[in-house]
């Protein structure tokens, strides 16, 4: 069972930025991709960008050109720096292990606490 404890989020407002962090411990196999998912009140989780050990990175549509993913491979840490926040992107940001496979990040089902981000207009 990986333990995943993410940290960094407050209160913004519009405009603004944050960055977020996620630490990842306990793992009994490599971790080759981190991701982080977000879920806002009465939605289902979505993803927002995950990062391969190699650095393939992949960012959902919304996020794209505001927010940038990194990982730290020897500390298996994965950020998120997010600029130009909207308050749709108030949520509860979760950090997540998985696997890049053609391309794409696929989560495992090991998920953080989360912590809640929340843009004022």
């Amino acid at each position: 069972q990986v333990q995943l404890v993410e940290s960094g989020g407050g209160l913004v407002q519009a405009g603004g930025s944050l960055s977020l962090s996620c630490a990842a411990s306990g793992s009994t196999f490599p971790i080759t991709a981190m991701g982080w998912y977000r879920q806002a009140p009465g939605n289902q989780r979505e993803s927002v960008a995950a990062i391969s050990r190699g650095g393939i990175t992949n960012y959902a549509d919304s996020v794209k050109d505001r927010f940038t993913i990194s990982m730290d491979n020897a500390k298996n840490m994965v950020y998120l720096q997010m600029n130009s926040l909207k308050p749709e992107d108030t949520a509860v940001y979760y950090c997540n292990v998985g696997y890049f496979t053609g391309g794409k990040y696929r989560a495992l089902n090991q998920w953080g606490q989360g912590t809640l981000v929340t843009v004022s207009s």
